[in-house]
């Protein structure tokens, strides 16, 4: 994959001298999270700030996902998620904004640096109460993050591994702004209702603080103006393969 600089960050990264692989690698900065040794290798996240902006480095080597097209060597996982950014950009579906992406092999050795403007302002939808909102509140966020799911899957985009987590909210009552992170595990599907099933269930089981009839709200929301079915037809659905989870869960404890 080609290097990537987003043209509004040209003369910033030039400015300070950051705008070439080796220095972006070899540049000090504290992890902002330990890194990730797996795969074979390793990745680690830095917040750096430039001036008033900020964003966040992310660094790795050897660290991999192997795909259809590269099945033995596979291909920095940090590669997969610069290809999805940029798919979901392509298709307006908020996500994060790409500041710098390029790739190495180094001695042998897989390379890659993946650059991100910070999601200043925005919290994941995992660190909110529901009980804190005020009802109009929590009505708007939850149109607001079925409304960016459903354009996702519109696209016969999946995610994969949608996690209240990986859902960056900011805003209040008045309108909610929503982003998609963690993109590396996303791929194309064949068809909208392949895609939507698996993530929908993954956010539906991992929403424990979010009651069922905000979830119900969730599922009708987002179900609006789509022919793919009754709402309960759905509900019933995602219940079932909740409740069988559970079951296998609990015979193997």
């Amino acid at each position: 994959m080609q290097d990537y600089i987003n043209s509004h960050w040209i003369d910033i990264l030039a400015d300070r001298g950051l705008n070439d692989f080796n220095t972006w690698w070899d540049l000090e900065a504290d992890w902002f999270e330990e890194p990730n040794k797996r795969r074979g290798g390793w990745s680690g996240v830095s917040c750096v700030e430039l001036g008033d902006r900020v964003v966040f480095l992310k660094r790795q080597e050897n660290h991999v996902i192997r795909t259809a097209l590269h099945p033995l060597n596979g291909i920095p996982t940090f590669t997969a998620e610069m290809k999805n950014i940029l798919a979901l950009q392509k298709a307006n579906v908020p996500a994060l904004t790409p500041v710098y992406f390029a790739q190495r092999n180094v001695e042998g050795k897989q390379r890659a640096i993946l650059i991100t403007e910070a999601l200043e302002g925005y919290v994941p939808l995992d660190t909110i109460v529901p009980a804190e909102l005020s009802f109009a509140a929590r009505n708007t966020l939850i149109n607001a993050c079925a409304k960016v799911v459903k354009q996702l899957h519109q696209h016969k985009l999946v995610h994969n591994c949608l996690y209240p987590k990986h859902l960056f909210v900011r805003g209040s009552e008045a309108g909610f702004d929503v982003r998609l992170i963690d993109l590396e595990k996303a791929r194309k599907r064949w068809s909208r209702k392949n895609a939507m099933f698996r993530d929908l269930d993954t956010l539906n089981r991992h929403c424990y603080a979010w009651g069922l009839i905000d979830r119900y709200r969730f599922l009708k929301s987002y179900l609006v103006e789509l022919d793919v079915g009754p709402l309960n037809c759905w509900w019933h659905k995602l219940a079932k393969r909740n409740a069988s989870r559970r079951q296998r869960a609990k015979k193997s404890s």
